[in-house]
């Protein structure tokens, strides 16, 4: 086994270990609601976000495993967003990871306030931490960037140009969705999240500003790569390979980079996305783990 595969079988044992951990099923009388919010974060997944929280964390010189609050933090506010982005409300989507989508398993209502209580939990995580407790401003600092990333101005924002962009179908559709309102949308909907799991892990080492610069640059191309990615596995994957339906933003007649440049111009778009991100990695001395991370992100099958 690589160096780069054991690595990656830590965090992923660790960030597993961590989340099982916060959240116990503790025979309270809303043991429904505990069990639809561990459905949804204990469903497997990628855990790219909570991984590249430790690893920036650990880049920076930082202590990866007293980091590992701050990286859950951000795979519960995730899961929450998944969960919500499921509902028949928005994506209407009745798979996600292979699996039921949680309103499927435990009904709508129970779904959207497991969602809310993962929203929540987020914030508890990161501010009832014992890192925080040693250095409060990086609790006060992690719960802050969080929040925003995770809100109007990021994450929340994009899924209501997502959302503005459904709404336009036809012909009018095609003249409102515009290459730079798709690049916004992808900014906030994707890029903000994953941006805040690479600052976090800045945040969490107590980096300097110029590391936590770096890190939200590369979060954002490794954002825009992700999502381009995404839409071309959507065209191109299977059910079994991404445990989840495809097809569905012809379905939903989304308009994609896709459908306005073509499949080839955004496999290159991705390509230089993904250049721009490692590109961004220069102030980091020992990155071999990351660039490789990187690289395979933009060849995965789901």
């Amino acid at each position: 086994m690589s160096s780069f595969s054991q690595k990656m079988d830590q965090y992923l044992a660790d960030i597993q270990q961590e989340l099982d951990r916060q959240l116990p099923v503790t025979g309270q009388e809303y043991d429904g609601l505990l069990q639809a919010m561990r459905y949804s974060v204990m469903n497997a997944g990628k855990r790219l976000r909570p991984m590249l929280a430790l690893e920036f964390c650990r880049m920076c010189n930082g202590e990866e495993k007293a980091a590992l609050p701050f990286a859950c933090a951000v795979e519960m506010i995730h899961c929450y967003s998944l969960i919500h982005d499921d509902l028949p409300c928005m994506d209407d989507d009745d798979l996600r990871r292979g699996k039921p989508s949680c309103h499927k398993v435990f009904g709508e209502a129970t779904a959207l306030l497991a969602g809310d209580a993962l929203l929540t939990k987020a914030f508890d995580l990161i501010a009832g931490s014992d890192l925080a407790a040693r250095y409060p401003q990086r609790g006060i600092e992690g719960v802050k960037l969080l929040s925003r990333y995770a809100g109007a101005d990021g994450m929340v924002g994009g899924q209501v140009i997502d959302l503005a962009c459904e709404a336009h179908d036809g012909k009018d559709s095609e003249a409102f969705v515009t290459p730079e309102l798709l690049s916004k949308m992808h900014e906030l909907k994707t890029c903000a999240l994953i941006q805040s799991a690479c600052e976090l892990g800045a945040v969490a080492a107590g980096a300097s500003e110029k590391q936590r610069l770096a890190a939200r640059e590369y979060g954002k191309y490794l954002g825009l790569a992700f999502q381009l990615v995404d839409d071309i596995l959507d065209v191109t994957g299977t059910v079994e390979e991404l445990g989840k339906p495809i097809g569905s933003d012809e379905e939903q007649e989304k308009i994609t980079f896709i459908q306005l440049l073509g499949l080839d111009a955004v496999q290159k778009m991705a390509e230089e996305h993904t250049r721009k991100a490692l590109e961004a990695l220069a102030p980091f001395e020992d990155a071999d783990f990351i660039k490789e991370l990187t690289a395979s992100l933009l060849q995965r099958k789901k």
